[in-house]
Protein backbone atom coordinates (compact mmCIF):
# COMPACT_ATOMS: atom_id res chain seq x y z
CA UNK A 1 0.00 0.00 0.00
CA UNK A 2 3.22 2.61 0.32
CA UNK A 3 6.47 3.22 -0.89
CA UNK A 4 9.45 3.55 0.88
CA UNK A 5 11.90 4.18 -2.17
CA UNK A 6 12.09 5.61 -5.65
CA UNK A 7 9.63 4.47 -7.95
CA UNK A 8 9.94 4.02 -11.92
CA UNK A 9 7.92 5.28 -14.48
CA UNK A 10 4.45 5.29 -12.34
CA UNK A 11 1.52 5.05 -14.32
CA UNK A 12 0.01 8.53 -15.66
CA UNK A 13 -3.44 8.61 -14.06
CA UNK A 14 -6.78 11.30 -14.56
CA UNK A 15 -5.56 13.25 -10.93
CA UNK A 16 -2.56 13.33 -8.41
CA UNK A 17 -3.71 14.90 -5.35
CA UNK A 18 -0.96 16.17 -3.10
CA UNK A 19 -1.36 16.97 0.83
CA UNK A 20 -2.19 15.85 4.46
CA UNK A 21 -4.77 13.65 5.23
CA UNK A 22 -6.14 13.41 8.93
CA UNK A 23 -8.02 11.02 11.09
CA UNK A 24 -11.53 12.45 12.08
CA UNK A 25 -13.41 12.07 15.40
CA UNK A 26 -16.63 12.47 14.82
CA UNK A 27 -18.95 13.01 17.80
CA UNK A 28 -22.03 10.33 18.87
CA UNK A 29 -23.99 13.08 19.58
CA UNK A 30 -24.16 16.81 19.61
CA UNK A 31 -22.88 18.81 22.17
CA UNK A 32 -19.56 20.30 23.62
CA UNK A 33 -16.29 18.54 22.94
CA UNK A 34 -16.17 18.40 26.87
CA UNK A 35 -19.60 16.82 27.11
CA UNK A 36 -19.74 14.41 24.19
CA UNK A 37 -18.78 10.68 25.42
CA UNK A 38 -17.70 8.86 22.53
CA UNK A 39 -16.32 9.52 18.59
CA UNK A 40 -16.82 7.44 15.38
CA UNK A 41 -13.41 7.37 13.47
CA UNK A 42 -13.02 8.25 9.61
CA UNK A 43 -11.03 10.74 7.48
CA UNK A 44 -10.50 13.87 6.34
CA UNK A 45 -7.88 15.84 4.41
CA UNK A 46 -8.90 18.11 1.48
CA UNK A 47 -6.86 16.74 -1.49
CA UNK A 48 -7.54 13.01 -0.44
CA UNK A 49 -11.37 13.97 -0.17
CA UNK A 50 -11.10 15.28 -3.78
CA UNK A 51 -9.12 11.81 -5.13
CA UNK A 52 -11.63 9.86 -3.22
CA UNK A 53 -14.61 11.53 -4.77
CA UNK A 54 -13.25 11.28 -8.28
CA UNK A 55 -12.02 7.21 -7.88
CA UNK A 56 -15.44 6.78 -6.63
CA UNK A 57 -16.95 8.35 -10.08
CA UNK A 58 -14.94 6.45 -11.96
CA UNK A 59 -11.74 8.57 -12.94
CA UNK A 60 -7.95 7.29 -12.14
CA UNK A 61 -6.71 8.94 -9.01
CA UNK A 62 -3.26 9.17 -6.86
CA UNK A 63 -2.93 10.54 -3.36
CA UNK A 64 0.52 11.58 -2.50
CA UNK A 65 1.59 12.08 1.37
CA UNK A 66 3.08 11.16 3.88
CA UNK A 67 1.66 9.52 7.12
CA UNK A 68 3.24 8.01 10.58
CA UNK A 69 4.75 4.56 10.94
CA UNK A 70 1.51 3.99 13.31
CA UNK A 71 -1.96 2.45 13.28
CA UNK A 72 -3.67 5.69 12.27
CA UNK A 73 -1.32 5.91 9.38
CA UNK A 74 -2.53 2.49 8.49
CA UNK A 75 -5.89 3.61 8.32
CA UNK A 76 -5.24 6.66 6.42
CA UNK A 77 -3.90 4.58 3.72
CA UNK A 78 -6.53 1.71 3.69
CA UNK A 79 -9.54 3.59 3.77
CA UNK A 80 -8.32 6.05 1.02
CA UNK A 81 -7.46 3.02 -1.02
CA UNK A 82 -10.26 1.83 -0.40
CA UNK A 83 -11.91 4.27 -2.86
CA UNK A 84 -9.62 2.93 -5.30
CA UNK A 85 -7.53 6.00 -4.67
CA UNK A 86 -3.87 4.65 -5.79
CA UNK A 87 -1.59 5.37 -2.49
CA UNK A 88 1.30 3.34 -3.50
CA UNK A 89 3.42 6.19 -3.36
CA UNK A 90 2.36 7.33 0.64
CA UNK A 91 5.50 7.76 2.26
CA UNK A 92 5.71 6.25 5.92
CA UNK A 93 7.33 8.79 8.39
CA UNK A 94 9.11 6.54 11.18
CA UNK A 95 9.90 9.69 13.52
CA UNK A 96 6.68 11.80 13.05
CA UNK A 97 2.87 10.77 14.11
CA UNK A 98 -0.53 10.58 11.59
CA UNK A 99 -2.14 13.90 11.84
CA UNK A 100 -6.14 13.80 13.90
CA UNK A 101 -8.43 16.07 14.83
CA UNK A 102 -11.67 16.28 16.91
CA UNK A 103 -14.80 18.13 16.04
CA UNK A 104 -18.38 19.00 17.48
CA UNK A 105 -21.38 18.06 15.05
CA UNK A 106 -22.45 21.68 14.10
CA UNK A 107 -22.02 23.46 11.20
CA UNK A 108 -18.81 24.90 10.65
CA UNK A 109 -19.95 28.25 10.02
CA UNK A 110 -21.11 28.82 13.44
CA UNK A 111 -19.96 30.21 16.89
CA UNK A 112 -20.92 26.91 18.74
CA UNK A 113 -19.10 24.67 16.44
CA UNK A 114 -15.61 23.12 18.14
CA UNK A 115 -12.32 21.77 16.35
CA UNK A 116 -9.49 20.32 17.99
CA UNK A 117 -6.48 19.92 15.55
CA UNK A 118 -3.25 17.73 16.72
CA UNK A 119 -1.53 17.87 13.90
CA UNK A 120 1.60 19.97 14.79
CA UNK A 121 5.13 18.30 14.25
CA UNK A 122 3.14 15.22 11.66
CA UNK A 123 4.25 13.24 9.15
CA UNK A 124 2.68 15.14 6.24
CA UNK A 125 4.16 18.58 7.56
CA UNK A 126 7.32 17.30 6.68
CA UNK A 127 6.61 17.06 2.96
CA UNK A 128 9.35 18.20 0.72
CA UNK A 129 11.03 18.10 -2.59
CA UNK A 130 13.48 15.60 -0.98
CA UNK A 131 11.54 13.25 0.27
CA UNK A 132 7.86 12.74 -1.99
CA UNK A 133 7.99 10.81 -5.28
CA UNK A 134 7.99 14.15 -7.88
CA UNK A 135 7.98 11.72 -10.65
CA UNK A 136 4.13 10.27 -9.30
CA UNK A 137 3.12 14.32 -8.91
CA UNK A 138 3.35 14.34 -11.71
CA UNK A 139 2.44 11.60 -13.93
CA UNK A 140 -1.09 12.87 -13.83
CA UNK A 141 -3.00 14.48 -16.69
CA UNK A 142 -4.27 16.84 -13.38
CA UNK A 143 -2.35 17.91 -10.15
CA UNK A 144 -4.45 18.79 -7.66
CA UNK A 145 -3.61 21.30 -4.68
CA UNK A 146 -4.39 23.35 -2.14
CA UNK A 147 -3.77 26.15 0.05
CA UNK A 148 -3.91 23.87 3.14
CA UNK A 149 -0.53 22.42 2.26
CA UNK A 150 1.31 25.52 2.11
CA UNK A 151 0.84 26.49 5.46
CA UNK A 152 2.09 23.24 7.25
CA UNK A 153 5.64 24.09 6.83
CA UNK A 154 8.15 26.39 5.26
CA UNK A 155 9.75 22.67 3.76
CA UNK A 156 5.47 22.58 2.14
CA UNK A 157 5.63 25.88 0.56
CA UNK A 158 8.47 25.12 -0.98
CA UNK A 159 6.68 21.53 -2.16
CA UNK A 160 4.36 23.19 -3.72
CA UNK A 161 6.36 26.80 -5.02
CA UNK A 162 8.27 23.86 -6.89
CA UNK A 163 5.19 22.08 -8.26
CA UNK A 164 3.51 25.19 -9.42
CA UNK A 165 6.58 26.19 -11.28
CA UNK A 166 6.57 26.81 -15.06
CA UNK A 167 8.28 23.76 -17.12
CA UNK A 168 7.36 21.75 -20.05
CA UNK A 169 6.78 18.72 -18.09
CA UNK A 170 4.27 20.46 -15.94
CA UNK A 171 0.70 18.67 -15.38
CA UNK A 172 -2.47 21.35 -15.50
CA UNK A 173 -2.65 22.42 -12.06
CA UNK A 174 -5.50 22.85 -9.97
CA UNK A 175 -5.60 25.24 -6.85
CA UNK A 176 -7.67 25.10 -4.35
CA UNK A 177 -7.17 28.20 -2.45
CA UNK A 178 -8.60 26.82 0.78
CA UNK A 179 -7.73 29.69 3.45
CA UNK A 180 -7.36 28.63 6.84
CA UNK A 181 -6.43 31.39 9.25
CA UNK A 182 -5.46 29.16 11.87
CA UNK A 183 -2.77 27.42 10.35
CA UNK A 184 -0.66 30.46 9.14
CA UNK A 185 1.54 31.17 11.55
CA UNK A 186 2.14 35.32 10.27
CA UNK A 187 0.35 37.39 7.94
CA UNK A 188 2.06 36.49 5.27
CA UNK A 189 -0.62 33.59 4.31
CA UNK A 190 -3.07 35.25 2.43
CA UNK A 191 0.53 36.60 -0.15
CA UNK A 192 1.38 32.81 -0.42
CA UNK A 193 -2.18 31.86 -1.23
CA UNK A 194 -1.94 35.13 -3.94
CA UNK A 195 1.58 33.75 -5.38
CA UNK A 196 0.42 30.22 -5.49
CA UNK A 197 -2.72 31.10 -6.90
CA UNK A 198 -1.61 33.15 -9.77
CA UNK A 199 0.87 30.22 -11.05
CA UNK A 200 -2.09 27.78 -10.95
CA UNK A 201 -4.54 26.68 -14.28
CA UNK A 202 -7.24 26.02 -12.54
CA UNK A 203 -8.15 27.92 -9.17
CA UNK A 204 -11.16 27.42 -7.05
CA UNK A 205 -11.94 29.76 -4.56
CA UNK A 206 -14.89 31.48 -2.06
CA UNK A 207 -16.26 34.59 -2.13
CA UNK A 208 -15.63 34.26 1.86
CA UNK A 209 -12.15 32.84 1.46
CA UNK A 210 -11.38 36.45 -1.03
CA UNK A 211 -12.85 38.55 1.56
CA UNK A 212 -11.12 36.85 4.41
CA UNK A 213 -7.60 36.92 2.65
CA UNK A 214 -7.64 39.52 0.35
CA UNK A 215 -10.63 41.89 1.56
CA UNK A 216 -12.59 41.59 -1.71
CA UNK A 217 -15.99 42.43 -1.27
CA UNK A 218 -17.33 43.14 -4.76
CA UNK A 219 -18.11 39.90 -5.76
CA UNK A 220 -16.62 37.18 -8.14
CA UNK A 221 -16.04 39.80 -11.00
CA UNK A 222 -13.14 41.70 -8.51
CA UNK A 223 -12.04 38.52 -7.60
CA UNK A 224 -10.95 37.67 -11.41
CA UNK A 225 -9.60 41.61 -11.67
CA UNK A 226 -7.30 40.12 -8.38
CA UNK A 227 -6.59 36.74 -10.63
CA UNK A 228 -6.46 37.26 -14.26
CA UNK A 229 -3.85 34.95 -14.83
CA UNK A 230 -5.49 31.46 -14.43
CA UNK A 231 -7.05 29.84 -17.56
CA UNK A 232 -10.04 28.77 -15.21
CA UNK A 233 -11.13 30.97 -12.06
CA UNK A 234 -14.11 29.02 -10.24
CA UNK A 235 -15.54 31.64 -7.48
CA UNK A 236 -17.78 29.33 -5.25
CA UNK A 237 -20.98 31.55 -3.59
CA UNK A 238 -21.93 29.29 -0.96
CA UNK A 239 -26.12 27.93 -1.58
CA UNK A 240 -25.93 31.17 -4.14
CA UNK A 241 -24.37 29.17 -6.62
CA UNK A 242 -20.57 29.25 -8.36
CA UNK A 243 -19.13 31.74 -11.41
CA UNK A 244 -16.33 30.51 -13.58
CA UNK A 245 -14.48 32.64 -15.34
CA UNK A 246 -12.32 30.93 -18.61
CA UNK A 247 -10.17 32.66 -20.82
CA UNK A 248 -10.33 32.66 -24.97
CA UNK A 249 -6.91 31.48 -25.59
CA UNK A 250 -5.42 29.72 -28.68
CA UNK A 251 -4.79 25.89 -28.74
CA UNK A 252 -2.37 24.43 -27.34
CA UNK A 253 -1.88 27.54 -24.49
CA UNK A 254 -2.28 26.46 -21.02
CA UNK A 255 -5.88 28.51 -20.39
CA UNK A 256 -6.70 25.94 -23.49
CA UNK A 257 -5.69 23.10 -21.99
CA UNK A 258 -7.48 24.33 -18.41
CA UNK A 259 -10.84 24.11 -20.77
CA UNK A 260 -10.16 20.76 -22.60
CA UNK A 261 -7.31 18.97 -20.56
CA UNK A 262 -5.97 16.44 -23.52
CA UNK A 263 -4.38 13.74 -22.68
CA UNK A 264 -1.14 13.53 -21.30
CA UNK A 265 1.93 12.75 -23.83
CA UNK A 266 5.47 12.91 -23.57
CA UNK A 267 7.74 14.62 -26.15
CA UNK A 268 11.23 12.54 -26.94
CA UNK A 269 12.40 15.58 -24.89
CA UNK A 270 10.47 14.75 -22.04
CA UNK A 271 8.11 17.72 -22.44
CA UNK A 272 4.54 17.83 -22.32
CA UNK A 273 2.92 18.37 -25.84
CA UNK A 274 -0.82 19.60 -26.00
CA UNK A 275 -3.28 19.31 -28.64
CA UNK A 276 -2.93 21.67 -31.27
CA UNK A 277 1.47 22.88 -30.69
CA UNK A 278 4.41 22.30 -28.42
CA UNK A 279 4.21 24.56 -24.63
CA UNK A 280 7.36 26.49 -25.16
CA UNK A 281 10.02 27.12 -22.40
CA UNK A 282 9.77 28.02 -19.92
CA UNK A 283 6.77 25.55 -19.83
CA UNK A 284 4.26 28.04 -20.41
CA UNK A 285 2.52 28.38 -24.04
CA UNK A 286 3.04 32.18 -25.62
CA UNK A 287 -0.14 33.95 -25.92
CA UNK A 288 -1.30 37.85 -26.33
CA UNK A 289 -2.76 38.67 -23.12
CA UNK A 290 -6.65 38.17 -23.14
CA UNK A 291 -9.06 40.79 -23.66
CA UNK A 292 -11.74 39.59 -22.17
CA UNK A 293 -12.52 36.64 -20.07
CA UNK A 294 -16.19 35.32 -20.24
CA UNK A 295 -17.93 34.12 -17.11
CA UNK A 296 -20.64 31.16 -16.60
CA UNK A 297 -22.66 31.51 -13.56
CA UNK A 298 -24.82 28.26 -12.45
CA UNK A 299 -27.36 28.33 -9.27
CA UNK A 300 -26.76 25.97 -6.77
CA UNK A 301 -29.18 23.14 -5.99
CA UNK A 302 -31.71 23.30 -2.40
CA UNK A 303 -30.19 21.00 -0.14
CA UNK A 304 -30.86 19.39 3.01
CA UNK A 305 -27.56 20.33 4.95
CA UNK A 306 -26.49 17.28 7.47
CA UNK A 307 -23.20 18.84 8.09
CA UNK A 308 -21.24 21.65 6.00
CA UNK A 309 -18.10 19.90 5.65
CA UNK A 310 -16.53 18.16 3.20
CA UNK A 311 -18.45 20.23 0.32
CA UNK A 312 -15.96 22.79 -1.02
CA UNK A 313 -13.66 19.31 -1.62
CA UNK A 314 -16.67 17.15 -3.26
CA UNK A 315 -17.32 20.31 -5.80
CA UNK A 316 -14.12 20.43 -6.98
CA UNK A 317 -14.22 17.23 -7.08
CA UNK A 318 -17.45 17.46 -9.62
CA UNK A 319 -15.63 19.97 -11.57
CA UNK A 320 -12.51 18.53 -12.49
CA UNK A 321 -14.53 15.02 -13.54
CA UNK A 322 -16.68 17.32 -16.14
CA UNK A 323 -13.23 19.05 -16.99
CA UNK A 324 -11.50 15.94 -17.60
CA UNK A 325 -14.62 14.88 -19.47
CA UNK A 326 -14.43 18.03 -21.47
CA UNK A 327 -18.00 19.29 -20.60
CA UNK A 328 -19.39 22.39 -21.05
CA UNK A 329 -18.73 24.65 -18.81
CA UNK A 330 -22.40 24.76 -17.48
CA UNK A 331 -22.01 20.95 -16.93
CA UNK A 332 -18.99 21.07 -15.00
CA UNK A 333 -20.29 23.68 -12.71
CA UNK A 334 -23.22 21.84 -12.16
CA UNK A 335 -21.42 17.97 -11.39
CA UNK A 336 -19.66 20.06 -8.85
CA UNK A 337 -23.28 21.79 -7.19
CA UNK A 338 -24.08 17.53 -7.31
CA UNK A 339 -20.96 16.14 -5.66
CA UNK A 340 -21.20 18.91 -3.12
CA UNK A 341 -24.74 17.92 -2.54
CA UNK A 342 -23.95 14.79 -1.94
CA UNK A 343 -21.33 15.97 0.49
CA UNK A 344 -23.44 18.12 2.44
CA UNK A 345 -26.32 15.52 3.14
CA UNK A 346 -23.91 13.21 5.37
CA UNK A 347 -22.13 14.01 8.82
CA UNK A 348 -18.66 13.15 7.59
CA UNK A 349 -16.48 14.80 4.85
CA UNK A 350 -16.93 11.68 1.88
CA UNK A 351 -20.47 10.43 0.29
CA UNK A 352 -21.50 8.26 -2.26
CA UNK A 353 -21.71 10.42 -4.57
CA UNK A 354 -24.17 9.43 -7.77
CA UNK A 355 -24.08 7.18 -10.20
CA UNK A 356 -22.33 9.15 -13.64
CA UNK A 357 -25.88 8.59 -15.19
CA UNK A 358 -27.57 10.00 -12.36
CA UNK A 359 -25.61 13.01 -12.57
CA UNK A 360 -25.36 13.36 -16.23
CA UNK A 361 -29.06 13.14 -16.20
CA UNK A 362 -29.09 16.04 -13.76
CA UNK A 363 -26.53 17.93 -14.75
CA UNK A 364 -28.33 18.47 -18.36
CA UNK A 365 -31.79 19.57 -17.10
CA UNK A 366 -33.46 22.52 -18.27
CA UNK A 367 -32.55 25.47 -16.59
CA UNK A 368 -36.67 25.56 -14.84
CA UNK A 369 -35.99 21.88 -13.55
CA UNK A 370 -32.68 22.91 -12.47
CA UNK A 371 -34.04 25.23 -10.54
CA UNK A 372 -36.50 23.20 -8.87
CA UNK A 373 -33.98 20.31 -7.50
CA UNK A 374 -34.40 19.51 -3.70
CA UNK A 375 -31.79 17.11 -2.31
CA UNK A 376 -31.42 15.45 0.96
CA UNK A 377 -30.28 12.63 2.22
CA UNK A 378 -29.89 9.35 0.94
CA UNK A 379 -30.59 11.26 -2.82
CA UNK A 380 -27.60 9.35 -4.15
CA UNK A 381 -28.22 5.64 -2.97
CA UNK A 382 -31.85 6.07 -4.57
CA UNK A 383 -32.67 4.64 -8.14
CA UNK A 384 -31.74 6.85 -11.25
CA UNK A 385 -35.22 7.00 -11.86
CA UNK A 386 -36.34 7.92 -8.26
CA UNK A 387 -33.86 10.39 -7.49
CA UNK A 388 -34.40 12.11 -10.99
CA UNK A 389 -38.27 11.95 -10.27
CA UNK A 390 -37.71 13.70 -6.70
CA UNK A 391 -34.86 16.04 -8.01
CA UNK A 392 -38.02 17.46 -10.38
CA UNK A 393 -40.41 17.49 -7.43
CA UNK A 394 -41.17 21.14 -5.90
Amino acid sequence: MTATGPRNAPDVVDVVALGESMVTFLPSRPGRLADVPSFDRGIGGAESNVACVLAAAGHSARWVSRVGADGFGDHLTEAIGGYGVDVSAVRRDPERPTGVYFRTAGDRATDAHEVAYYRAGSAASAMAVENVDMEALRAGRVLHLSGITAALSDDCFGLLWQLTAPRPDRPLVSFDVNFRPGLWRDADGPHVLLDLARRADIVFVGTDEARAAWNITGGPEKIRELLPEPGVLVVKEGSRGATVFSQAQPAGSRAAEAMRVPPLKRSREGGRVGEGGTLSAPGRATHPRPTATPSTFVPAPQVHIAAAVGAGDAFAAGFLSGTLRELPVRDRIRHGHLMAAAALTVPGDLAPPPTRDTADRLAALDDDAWGTLRLGPGWTTQTEHRAEKEARTP
